[in-house]
């Protein structure tokens, strides 16, 4: 009955509405998604139309495999798998990926860090690449699925197939820099299709949102330099990997494109979303971008055991409904997301459900989250908008 009722509501608001003379499709359907990000009726345009969504999955992602109880584990995959097989998501098509090109790795990964994850392949012990990242016999075939579900997602989203994508792999991405294994990261797969996407089609402007707990300092270091990537990440600060404070901005053309908000221990749904409201908003309105791609962390959790974060479904279906806005807006609704963190199987689960409903239309996305933000996120937000004003002013 709510969802007939917004319908109606737009749908009068529509026939109030003077279109001009020689309205474009595309203006009418920027106004839909300015109005819908302002009221909340994202019904009218994605939850009441089924969406095509490609979700590109590979069982050899469940065959890398961490030594000693490794938190970054098969089994939180295979829960994820597993429900989708035994309850679909109307609307999603789920294939199996290729593997990613040297020439795609190269644009983000160097020769000889190829090399070295190369020769990890067919190993039958543990190979320790560094303190928290291990590969075994089939990580480096697992890491190339990986990479290269990201990379089909991009050709299949850009050339209008497919609406959005979410590439339910791993190893996850987004520390691995461009020389150098970092946290459970062999390939940075967000990084690879933003480079591939800048160079193979001619995109100028990408957006990479990281609301994984952990900062994602290989994407960052990935695009430094660049003005052609807006890299923004909410991260728990001070955490691993210990970089992402507020004055990590970019150097060079790519001063004021990396846009970094570190958040506190304990920090939950309404914290989140103020700072995505107030200080990220503006910045993606100013940015304009073409295409959205996310690193999607779900170690932000009240569940997770890693995470210190308090975040729960509500609190996604806010946040990544926030997000669908903003790629309505700007990107003619193109989205797409990586799966990175998040450790807790039960949390992994219903996260990964609610953002595949969000992104097909069966979801209505949560209008706001029980609560107010902290000082502390207040603040945060305020700190890191002001940062990107010094950085366009001293630019």
């Amino acid at each position: 009955m709510l969802a007939r009722a917004r319908i109606r509501i737009v749908l009068v608001l529509l026939s109030r509405r003077r279109w001009p003379a020689g309205s474009t499709l595309k203006e009418c359907a920027d106004f839909l998604a300015r109005f819908s990000s302002q009221s909340g009726a994202l019904g009218f345009i994605l939850c009441n139309m089924t969406r095509k969504v490609l979700v590109p999955r590979d069982p050899i992602c469940l065959e890398h495999r961490p030594a000693g109880g490794h938190p970054e584990s098969p089994e939180r995959l295979a829960a994820v798998y597993a429900d989708l097989d035994a309850k679909p998501v109307p609307g999603i098509h789920m294939v199996s990926p290729r593997k990613a090109t040297r020439e795609e790795l190269l644009r983000v990964h160097s020769p000889r860090y190829l090399k070295k994850i190369e020769e990890t392949s067919g190993t039958k012990s543990p190979i320790w690449l560094d303190p928290d990242t291990c590969a075994s016999e089939h990580s480096h075939e697992a890491a190339l699925i990986a990479a290269g579900a990201l990379c089909m997602s991009v050709e299949e989203v850009l050339s209008g197939r497919f609406d959005s994508a979410f590439a339910l792999v791993r190893p996850p991405g987004h520390h691995a820099e461009p020389d150098t294994v970092m946290g459970f990261c062999l390939f940075n797969n967000v990084a690879v299709a933003a480079a591939k996407a800048l160079a193979e089609h001619g995109l100028k402007r990408i957006l990479v949102l990281d609301p994984d707990v952990h900062h994602g300092n290989g994407t960052q270091q990935a695009f430094w330099k660049s003005s052609k990537v807006l890299y923004v990440s909410t991260h728990r600060y001070p955490f691993y990997p210990g970089t992402g404070w507020f004055d990590e901005i970019g150097m060079g053309e790519g001063s004021g494109y990396t846009m970094n908000i570190p958040l506190p221990y304990g920090s939950g749904d309404a914290d989140l979303l103020h700072v995505y409201r107030e200080a990220v908003e503006p910045v993606v309105e100013a940015f304009r971008p073409e295409l959205i791609l996310v690193s999607a962390g779900f170690d932000t959790d009240k569940l997770d055991p890693l995470g210190g974060f308090e975040m729960t479904v509500a609190g996604y279906s806010a946040l990544y409904g926030l997000f669908l806005s903003w790629a309505q807006r700007f990107s003619e609704g193109r989205m797409i997301l990586a799966l990175e963190g998040g450790y807790s199987a039960t949390a992994l689960v219903r996260a990964v459900r609610c953002l595949l409903e969000l992104l097909t239309g069966a979801r209505t996305p949560e209008e706001d989250v029980p609560g107010s933000p902290s000082d502390l996120a207040r603040q945060a937000a305020s700190k890191a908008l002001s940062m990107r004003h010094m950085a366009q002013a001293t630019g």
